[in-house]
């Protein structure tokens, strides 16, 4: 009885050290809470976007990767380019925005 206790505490402390290892991010991979940290991010941003009268969603895609927005789409005004990075440098928990927003 005693070594099939043994055998299970290694059992869960082998699961444990796993569970924790395979949530980890490494340079191209990210944690699962990062990647849900990002989703708010890209949330927040687009919500953003919506809210500006002056940008028009449809046209900006958004995508989040460890706290950078990419920002990317074809808009008609020249000015829309520099707003829509703006607005998303606002949101809390952006890191940096790269602005790859180009004009139709």
């Amino acid at each position: 009885m005693n070594t099939f206790l043994k055998k299970l505490n290694a059992f869960f402390l082998a699961a444990l050290v796993v569970s924790l290892f395979g949530c980890a991010s490494t340079a191209t991979k990210e944690s699962t809470g990062e990647y849900i940290d990002d989703t708010v991010i890209t949330t927040k941003v687009k919500a953003a976007i919506v809210n500006d009268a002056t940008l028009k969603a449809t046209e900006i895609n958004v995508e989040t990767y460890k706290g950078v927005v990419q920002l990317s789409g074809f808009v008609a005004d020249p000015a829309s380019v520099g707003r829509a990075a703006t607005v998303a440098s606002g949101v809390k928990g952006v890191k940096s925005v790269k602005n790859d927003i180009r004009m139709k």
